[in-house]
Formats: C-alpha cells, sequence, structure tokens
C-alpha cells in the first residue's frame, strides 16, 4: 500500500471503530447501569436501541450527506459529535437522560460508518479493494466484539461510566490523522438532501420498536403502543412511496435492481439481526443468571474477537479472487451451528463445555462471512455510488440489530433466564440458516472476480 492508502485505511478503520465499539461495548455493562439507575431489562433493551434507533434511521441520510458534502468533512463532524455525545452519557444521572443520550449518539455514529467505507472504495480496486475491507471488517468486527472484555473490565475496576469517555482518545487520533492524508476522491454529483424521507425513516422504524420493547408493560389493544406501532408502520410505507419519487432519495431503490446488492441486503437482515440478538443474549444471560462478572463476562466472548481478527482479511482476499457466494453460504451455517451448541446452557454454568465451542464456531463463520459479504454487496455497485451503498447496507445491519433486540423479551417470555436463553440462541441460529440460504439462492459470483458487476440496471443518480 502507499502512504495514503495506509493512512485512508487507518482513518477509516479508527473512525468506524469507535462506532461499533461504542454499539457493543455496553451489552455486559446493562446489568451495572440498571442497578445503578434501575429499570431492568426494558432499560436494558432501550439503552441498546435508542442508539440503534438512530444510527439504522440516519445512516441512510448520512450516505447522502457523505456524497454531497465530502466524506472525510462529514467523518470530522461526526467524531466531534460522537465524542461530545459520549461524554453526555458518561455523566447521564437517570437513566431517561442516559437513554436520550444515547439516541444523540447514535445520530452522530450515523455519520462515521458509511464515509469510512466509501473512502476504501474510492482509494482501492480489486482483490486490493477486497483485501482492505477485509482489513477493515477485522478491526471493525473486533470492535463489536471485544467490546464486552474492555467493558468488563472498566465495569468491575472503576465504573460503567467509562466505557463512553474512554472514546475520546482514538477520537483524537483520528482527528490528527485527518489533517496529514492527501485529498481523498470524491463523487462529481452532489445529490439533494432528503430530509422528510430522514424524518418518515426515523418514525417508521422508532414507532414499531417502541411497541416491540413497551409490549411488556402495556396491553396490545393499549392505545400506549397501537398508536406509535400504526403510526410506525403508515410512516415506513409512506417512506417508500416518498423515495420512489424523490430525484435524490436517500434510499435508492432501484440499488436492488442490481442482484448482489438487492439479496447480500437480504442476508444482511438475517446475519446481521442474528448477531446482534445472539451476543446480547449471551452478556446478558452469563452475569444475571450464570454469575459471571463483568470482567469474566468479556472474556467469555473474546474467542470471536481472535478468529476475526486472524482470518477475515484472508477471507476476504479469497473473496475478491473467486467471488463472495460460498463464503456468505458456508459462513453463517456454522455460525448457526455454533449458537446450537449454546443451548445447553445451564445456571451452573460450564463454559468450556456448554459455551466455548459454539462461541468459538461463531467467530469462525463472521470470520468467513462478514468480508466476502461487505465486499460482495459494495462491489456489485459503481463506485461513485460507494457513499450510499455503504450507507444502505449499513442501515439494514443495524435495523436488524435494533428489531432483533426489540424482540428479545418476546421470545425469551420476559427474562434471560435458563428458560429463555435457550429460545433466544435457537432463534438465532434459526436468523443465520436463513442468511446462508438466502446466499446460496440469490448471490451470484461476477465473471471477473476482481471487477465490480455494472449490470444495465445500474442505478444512475
Amino acid at each position: 500500500m502507499t502512504r495514503q492508502q495506509r493512512l485512508v485505511l487507518t482513518i477509516a478503520i479508527l473512525s468506524s471503530f469507535v462506532a461499533f465499539l461504542d454499539g457493543s461495548v455496553v451489552n455486559v455493562a446493562l446489568p451495572a447501569m440498571t442497578k445503578e439507575l434501575g429499570g431492568g431489562l426494558i432499560v436494558q433493551q432501550w439503552v441498546v436501541d435508542a442508539y440503534l434507533i438512530t444510527l439504522g434511521s440516519l445512516i441512510l441520510l448520512a450516505g447522502s450527506l457523505s456524497d454531497a458534502f465530502g466524506r472525510i468533512r462529514i467523518l470530522r463532524i461526526g467524531l466531534i459529535g460522537f465524542g461530545v455525545t459520549s461524554i453526555l452519557c458518561a455523566v447521564a444521572p437517570t437513566a431517561e437522560v442516559l437513554i436520550v443520550a444515547r439516541l444523540l449518539q447514535g445520530g452522530a455514529a450515523a455519520l462515521l460508518v458509511p464515509s469510512s467505507l466509501a473512502i476504501i472504495i474510492s482509494t482501492f480496486s480489486g482483490v486490493a479493494q477486497g483485501k482492505a475491507i477485509g482489513t477493515w471488517t477485522a478491526w471493525t468486527g473486533a470492535a463489536g466484539i471485544t467490546g464486552p472484555l474492555l467493558g468488563g473490565v472498566l465495569v468491575d475496576t472503576l465504573s460503567w461510566r467509562l466505557i463512553f469517555a474512554i472514546n475520546i482518545i482514538p477520537i483524537l487520533v483520528t482527528l490528527w490523522l485527518m489533517m496529514r492524508t492527501d485529498r481523498v476522491p470524491e463523487p462529481e454529483h452532489r445529490p439533494r438532501i432528503d430530509v422528510v424521507g430522514a424524518v418518515l425513516g426515523a418514525v417508521g422504524l422508532g414507532g414499531p420498536v417502541f411497541a416491540l420493547i413497551e409490549q411488556e408493560r402495556y396491553s396490545w389493544s393499549s392505545p400506549m403502543l397501537l398508536v406509535p406501532l400504526i403510526g410506525g408502520v403508515v410512516s415506513f410505507v409512506a417512506f417508500l412511496w416518498w423515495e420512489r419519487r424523490h430525484p435524490d432519495p436517500m434510499l435508492p431503490l432501484s440499488l436492488f435492481r442490481v442482484r448482489n446488492f438487492g439479496y447480500g441486503n437480504i442476508a444482511t437482515v438475517f446475519i446481521y439481526g442474528a448477531l446482534s440478538l445472539g451476543f446480547f443474549a449471551i452478556a446478558v444471560f452469563i452475569q444475571q443468571t450464570a454469575g459471571f462478572s463483568a470482567t469474566l463476562a468479556g472474556i467469555a466472548t473474546l474467542p470471536p474477537t481472535l478468529v476475526m481478527l486472524a482470518l477475515s482479511s484472508w477471507f476476504g482476499k479469497l473473496a475478491g479472487k473467486h467471488g463472495p457466494r460460498l463464503f456468505m453460504t458456508v459462513g453463517p451455517i456454522i455460525a448457526g451451528v455454533g449458537f446450537l451448541l449454546m443451548m445447553g446452557a445451564q445456571q451452573d454454568l460450564n463454559y468450556w463445555v456448554q459455551l466455548f465451542p459454539g462461541i468459538l464456531l461463531v467467530g469462525l463463520g463472521l470470520a468467513i462471512t462478514v468480508a466476502p459479504l461487505t465486499a460482495g454487496i459494495l462491489g456489485s455497485i459503481d463506485p461513485a455510488h460507494a457513499g450510499i451503498g455503504s450507507a444502505v447496507n449499513n442501515a439494514v445491519s443495524r435495523v436488524a440489530g435494533l428489531v432483533s433486540i426489540a424482540l428479545v423479551g418476546i421470545i425469551a417470555g420476559g427474562a434471560l433466564g435458563v428458560d429463555g436463553f435457550p429460545r433466544v440462541v435457537l432463534a438465532t441460529a434459526v436468523f443465520m440458516f436463513v442468511g446462508g440460504v438466502v446466499s446460496f439462492v440469490g448471490i451470484r459470483n461476477p465473471r471477473t472476480a476482481t471487477a465490480p458487476e455494472t449490470p444495465t440496471s445500474a442505478p444512475e443518480r
């Protein structure tokens, strides 16, 4: 790699790292948060989903902002916003304030991920692009799964509040690196910003998620559930209608006519929904039911991180040479088998027998899957649409996680105990299997695996 490519890749990794880290580091801190602030499982769900609601609904808008105003500029704004909102989370005096701060933090995180992937797509090409995405995937994936280890140490030795305050260090390093990089290529066309679509999308996601989480406190016939549920569904339908008629839509539906982009995002729904659901359940179960400390809970979920760090770049390179279909099919199935192996977990937990083999298989499956999935989806569209394409894919993955966590109470029967946990990991395995089947049926390897797929139906912007 050239000096510029190394700098761009480092900036992209660090920018996304803080967003992915903060999305997962809270999992092992949830029991400590509710012990201090109160609220139980419902507050735990909201602390996670408040972040995902704004991240998932605004990340599409952020993709357009990235293409319109420059990827480095949007990255810089997102990093500063993320730092400020992280401090707000760290000093939150009540659960309500923490949830609001997490909503704001998710909005700042939405600016980071699409721009970071877009600068990789703009700087690398061919096999090098696949390898760069694999490296990005390894580190951002590691952030998403290493978070529990770091969070556990901070919770047990100092305070859960520091899991937010530590974001300031990588943010300052990334801002310094940005001052040293050369100009990153930007798209010639600058789209108009779809504000109406952003509002409709946020309401369309937030309303149903509110109903799914709060169903434990209210009857389904209660206006407290019916109003946000029906309002959210109507808003989401209006959002799709609006996106079809907007000249520069936040969600370009025409992108889904590109086969690998469309089917790849369907696979993403199931794979990332499973990933969020599974690791949320593991983190809460092994602390609140099996009695692990936060640090031990983090260590218990470390093996997938090590596997992904070791293998993701290699599998990304292989997918660049041979195409993504095989990897996107086999990887989720292996991960699904891993979750099935966890169904025997008991309150008197034998980690090495009941969890470790499954967790190790999940790590292998993710290493096989994630880099080829990202490269296969983004490599199928015109590089000029890299910002919005990466935003769509990341929005899909975050929304999938958002909905799956909102469903935890329904799947588990109200508590992640010895009865609820097996049901959750079974549902997680099923989601993974469906993701593998969708990939096998829908994904096609490009004729030349090092060149992006450019069908005649590729959207014009």
